[in-house]
């Protein structure tokens, strides 16, 4: 079994790649990656230097790991900047560093994709040979499963482990929105109908299209609103209207677009992707102010899609508090770190290793908070 680098994942057959991919994590796919590089969003002149490393076994593809060397800590959502400052300071050179990611994309799922007879141990052990003998000053895992993760420690127990946390819906069987709703305290049923009912009464409309119903006038639509959202803090955002162009025509099972409308014109539009478990909502935009428009369409939407698809999870995002009241629970995420230098590994362990008890009291407190019913009198 052999290690090859890529420099980019147009170097691998599409077929190939994604028969090692699951169907639940379109992310992964040979597809989304492509988009993102040949776009130009993840790319050498962005920061983003593709270096996906495959696994060959004669002529045969039987595993892959996303790989990127980077020359900034931008569009990762693990922030390291405090770390790479540090070390500068200290007289290294942090950049550019090893990256197993999906640009641009905190969502946990799968990083690196095995064949059924591959021994798990010996793909890490001849991948993580790559980034030790390189001379990069580190590598980082980030958003894998827990499961991929305890694999990487089982095989590198020297990796750093970083605490995270995001939240995410699950469906506990409530069959319905209604279903859902009296899963809530009295209290959050009530202010989540009266958040539905004020979109309703400034006369919006919410509409879901997925897949071949998601016209070129539909994406770029949602595109223009999509780039608002960044223009109204000053910022342009990550992707472009190629890469989102390019999901529609090489992607488009995997694109749930909903769209809010006002007198029948679209004025608002989230896109989010599946699997066959999972939504996951990534990108919004709008050109109005409405009261409880981002909620409707970027939450409620998409539990009720979720609901009426027959998908148990629903991924919203990073970031916000916010979604516990809406039901969204914490999910833990650790994230693994190869740190080169012993001196800066040990700052980074100690940095850690504190970091992770205040994830831990914030978890538990997040848990206090959700609104589901303790008993059944609500």
């Amino acid at each position: 079994m052999r290690v090859v680098e890529q420099a980019a994942a147009a170097e691998v057959p599409a077929g190939d790649w994604n028969a090692l991919v699951g169907d639940d994590h379109p992310f992964l796919r040979h597809e989304f990656l492509h988009a993102l590089e040949a776009s130009g969003v993840a790319s050498e002149a962005s920061g983003w230097s593709p270096r996906h490393l495959t696994l060959w076994r004669d002529e045969a593809l039987v595993g892959l790991l996303p790989y990127y060397h980077k020359h900034h800590s931008y569009g990762e959502y693990v922030f390291d900047w405090a770390w790479a400052d540090a070390w500068e300071r200290a007289g290294g050179r942090y950049y550019p560093k090893g990256l197993s990611a999906i640009p641009f994309t905190p969502a946990p799922g799968p990083r690196l994709a095995l064949a059924d007879d591959v021994d798990p141990l010996e793909a890490r052990r001849r991948l993580a040979e790559r980034w030790e003998a390189s001379t990069l000053s580190s590598w980082h895992l980030l958003f894998a499963e827990e499961g991929e993760v305890d694999a990487w420690r089982q095989a590198r127990p020297e990796l750093i482990a970083r605490a995270g946390v995001q939240f995410q819906w699950q469906d506990r069987g409530y069959g319905d929105f209604e279903g859902f709703l009296a899963a809530l305290t009295s209290k959050r049923r009530k202010a989540i109908r009266r958040e539905r009912r004020r979109v309703a009464e400034q006369g919006l409309t919410l509409h879901r299209l997925e897949g071949e119903a998601i016209g070129e006038a539909d994406l770029a639509h949602f595109y223009r609103c999509y780039q608002i959202t960044y223009l109204e803090r000053g910022q342009q955002g990550y992707l472009n209207r190629d890469f989102f162009m390019r999901l529609r025509r090489d992607l488009p099972e995997a694109l749930v677009l909903v769209q809010a409308r006002l007198e029948g014109r679209p004025v608002a539009a989230a896109l989010c992707l599946q699997g066959n478990r999972t939504l996951y909502g990534r990108y919004w935009g709008s050109e109005i102010e409405a009261d409880g428009l981002h909620f409707e369409a970027c939450y409620y939407q998409g539990i009720e899609h979720c609901l009426a698809r027959g998908l148990t999870r629903f991924d919203p995002g990073t970031q916000g508090e916010h979604k516990l009241a809406r039901g969204f629970a914490p999910r833990r995420l650790t994230s693994l770190h190869h740190v080169a230098d012993p001196r800066l590994r040990a700052g980074v362990a100690r940095f850690c290793a504190e970091e992770a008890e205040h994830v831990a009291a914030y978890v538990a407190a997040a848990e206090r908070a959700l609104p589901f019913r303790l008993d059944d009198g609500g």
